[in-house]
């Protein structure tokens, strides 16, 4: 199996602990090439190339990757070919592997599945469900327990007196949500109005305001569960202080040049993972609640990214209005172009145009 790893810096202001980790985490993804490279190599009769999935950074880069590979194992038996991971370390790296066509399916949440659907050539196969039976998750706003602010009033009343720990400007709940449903509409822009900011993962982004190196952080539901399991102490000393409305949960794109039936293929082994009964279908079920507590995926097509396509819109026509212009007729043309935007990505997500 193939393994690429990237390591992008993280802007501004750095954690302690992040720059502590640097070294280590590179001599760690030396072992971990290696080893890939010696005890996964194609089966044999294979022709074709592997399958190259992208994995959405959620927890950390290793542990992304580790709890993927069972599922694409299974999923390379299933189809006779094998499954390459790329494992990344921020949003911006596997966007740009997908502009260079270096990922054929990949694990995405709103934003970057409506990009790679709208203008990078993918189409959505598969939506994940988890155990809660909710359709979405929620945006979080998180303090630190005795810090310098424990309340939402304080965080919107002083945001140039806080360090901000917030996800890259493609993440849906560590920015596109919040700024959309919380800063804007209070008059804060979250990448100008703080006195600094850290951009990382939701991991980081807990860990920071945990360990008191950074005073407020965006997160989400999903996410913090899993941080409360694998960090139980940092977790107490956190505070939810906002939650935002239900997002949808994250799909499974793949390129749209695979033939349809391979497609059905794929869709069809995603949709019955995990859903044999009894003792044989057990393992599947541990592979899937690793996988940030899933319960399944279910099929899907384009249509299901409409509501990131709302959000994208939603959040560009806000960004417009608060923005200062030079007369009312340069806001003007800046909406107009924001509305024809989202109609092009409505018309392609219901199948009524054709994607580029």
């Amino acid at each position: 199996m193939h393994l690429r790893f990237v390591l992008v810096p993280f802007t501004r202001s750095r954690p302690g602990w992040l720059r502590r980790c640097g070294a280590a985490l590179l001599l760690l993804a030396g072992v971990h090439l290696l080893a890939a490279a010696q005890s996964h190599q194609p089966p044999a009769g294979v022709q074709e190339g592997p399958i190259r999935f992208g994995i959405l950074p959620l927890g950390g880069v290793f542990e992304s990757r580790n709890d993927w590979e069972p599922l694409l194992a299974d999923l390379a038996r299933t189809i006779n070919r094998p499954v390459s991971v790329l494992s990344v370390s921020s949003y911006d790296a596997l966007d740009q592997a997908i502009r260079k066509n270096q990922v054929d399916m990949a694990f995405l949440s709103g934003r970057m599945a409506l990009d790679a659907v709208t203008q990078h050539g993918m189409t959505v196969v598969a939506q994940v469900t988890r155990h809660d039976g909710l359709p979405g998750y929620r945006s979080l706003l998180l303090v630190r327990k005795g810090g310098q602010v424990t309340t939402l009033e304080s965080v919107l009343g002083q945001p140039e007196r806080l360090r901000l720990a917030r996800g890259e400007s493609k993440s849906v709940s560590g920015f596109i949500v919040p700024q959309l449903q919380l800063f804007l509409p209070n008059h804060i822009a979250m990448e100008t109005r703080f006195k600094s900011e850290f951009i990382g993962t939701h991991q980081a982004t807990a860990l920071a305001v945990a360990n008191g190196e950074a005073d407020v952080a965006t997160n989400n539901t999903a996410d913090l569960e899993r941080f409360k399991l694998q960090f139980p102490s940092e977790f107490e000393r956190l505070i939810i202080v906002w939650q935002s409305d239900l997002i949808p949960h994250a799909q499974i794109v793949m390129r749209r040049e695979y033939p349809p039936e391979f497609q059905k293929k794929v869709q069809a082994f995603l949709a019955n993972y995990g859903r044999t009964p009894g003792p044989r279908g057990d393992p599947e079920r541990a592979v899937l609640r690793s996988l940030h507590d899933l319960a399944g995926f279910l099929p899907a097509d384009n249509s299901s990214l409409l509501p990131a396509a709302r959000l994208a819109h939603q959040l560009a026509h806000q960004s417009a209005m608060n923005s200062q212009w030079v007369n009312e007729e340069a806001r003007a043309s800046r909406l107009a172009k924001v509305d024809a935007e989202y109609a092009q990505q409505a018309a392609v997500l219901r199948g009524a145009a054709s994607p580029p």
